[in-house]
């Protein structure tokens, strides 16, 4: 039940409104009264909402469609008894309603029966003639359960049946990308372009097939039909843009790109891009400079800190390229990628304090990449923290069972600290996963390398 806000509505809506406040009771038809509820529900505004429906039932106690909106509120607030006791009354009075089924679909769906709630769905499908809508409720129950195969066939119905439902082509592409189908999506797309030759979504929607296909000549002229069908298309520039990037047409992806710019509101996207085609142009001042209106744009984007710091790193200039990696983790201190990049330029400049704490801060954050488990390790070797590698291995080896290169590390950690027991486990398990890391002993722990014992081992 949807109303289109007309004169007459927004009048019932003050009248309503201006009622409340004067503590006047007015009288409004049932119609007046549902359109006045939908407008609440719409808006959010569940209190008032709930006094329409309050004054509502008081003047139209028998009114159907007022009690589905009870009920629908009933649903929202999760008060699901109360919700079918209503739907089950109504059901005795109206048992060909679609609402009533529509309105118990949406109980199931939220106590996560979703097979019942499109169960209940099918036999609305019988009852009503706003099918599109049905079949967009099935499909998105679908999704729920994670069956894309089905809810992309409802999702299709329902664009069958109303081929200007956006938002169900979106979600019929989405369910073909989970699958990986894209050969498939794009067999869709062509044949709702043969009906439909001008929709600009879905020449971009082509578009995206073929750049994720790698077919950049196809991609590239499917954007150009999305932009001949609409020219103000801000999606479909920036699409082209990157396919012109990928044919290393980078002036032309510039061109696109600044296009979005006088069409709509910059964007963090469209800065780094130019920056990263300016870059590869070699035009470095014009690249820095897009960088730096990305994150002015955006500094929650950590590619547009990336990018800056990256470029920096291209021109050996450390320190420029610490201060931006700082200035990242200042504005984002919980980003793991930028304590790795902290960490990597802090060991090349040998601040290697500051080093072990970007390593330590990217571990608390989840980053468990190998290479951040054994950068820590040599670090607080060099800091003389021996203990912390053993514990520091310890704790990566439980995400990296008996990996070599962190056996043989803490192999040399625990025979460096007397732990002889425990390094010759440790040794042995290393050598016989891979003899050609023993080359760790010899760099990182020669006083180790040349014990009776570890010789007997290696040799």
């Amino acid at each position: 039940m949807h109303f289109e806000l007309n004169n007459d509505d927004s009048m019932s809506i003050k009248k309503f409104e201006s009622m409340l406040k004067s503590n006047e009771v007015g009288f409004f038809d049932s119609e007046e009264f549902e359109q006045i509820i939908e407008h609440y529900l719409e808006e959010g505004k569940m209190i008032m909402a709930r006094k329409a429906i309050r004054l509502g039932l008081s003047q139209h106690p028998a009114s159907i469609e007022i009690r589905l909106l009870q009920a629908e509120v009933f649903v929202f607030d999760n008060d699901f008894d109360k919700a079918h006791e209503i739907l089950n009354d109504l059901y005795e009075l109206q048992p060909h309603n679609a609402e009533i089924y529509i309105q118990k679909a949406n109980i199931y769906s939220k106590t996560d029966e979703h097979i019942k709630a499109v169960d209940l769905l099918q036999q609305a499908l019988d009852l009503t003639p706003d099918q599109a809508d049905v079949y967009n409720l099935i499909g998105m129950e679908y999704l729920f359960i994670e069956d894309y195969s089905k809810a992309k066939l409802n999702f299709i119905k329902c664009l069958e049946l109303d081929d200007t439902d956006y938002s169900a082509l979106y979600n019929i592409i989405y369910c073909f990308d989970f699958l990986k189908e894209h050969k498939g999506a794009i067999d869709f797309l062509n044949h709702f372009l043969n009906s439909n030759p001008y929709s600009e979504v879905a020449w971009h929607q082509v578009g995206k097939q073929y750049f994720d296909l790698k077919m950049y000549e196809k991609a590239l002229a499917a954007f150009e039909f999305a932009i001949i069908s609409d020219e103000l298309f801000v999606g479909a520039y920036l699409e082209k843009g990157k396919v012109l990037e990928k044919l290393g047409k980078y002036n032309e992806a510039i061109e696109n790109y600044q296009i979005t710019l006088e069409l709509d509101d910059p964007t963090s996207f469209a800065y780094l891009r130019l920056g990263k085609c300016y870059q590869k142009l070699g035009a470095n001042d014009l690249a820095i400079k897009y960088f730096k209106k990305t994150v002015k744009e955006d500094p929650l984007l950590d590619k547009g800190w990336i990018a800056i710091v990256d470029f920096y790193l291209k021109q050996l200039n450390y320190q420029k390229a610490l201060k931006y990696i700082e200035k990242a983790t200042e504005i984002d201190s919980e980003n793991a990628l930028y304590w790795i990049k902290y960490a990597n330029l802090n060991k090349r400049l040998n601040f290697f304090e500051e080093a072990e704490h970007g390593y330590r801060r990217a571990i608390e954050l989840g980053n468990y990449e190998l290479e951040t488990w054994l950068q820590r390790s040599d670090i607080l070797l060099l800091l003389g923290e021996t203990e912390a590698v053993i514990s520091n291995l310890q704790h990566g080896l439980e995400f990296y069972p008996e990996d070599p290169e962190m056996e043989y590390r803490l192999a040399g950690a625990f025979y460096k600290t007397g732990q002889t027991t425990k390094g010759r486990f440790h040794l042995q398990n290393a050598f016989r996963n891979d003899p050609e890391f023993v080359i760790i002993l010899e760099e990182l722990f020669e006083d180790v390398l040349i014990l009776e014992e570890v010789q007997s081992i290696i040799s």
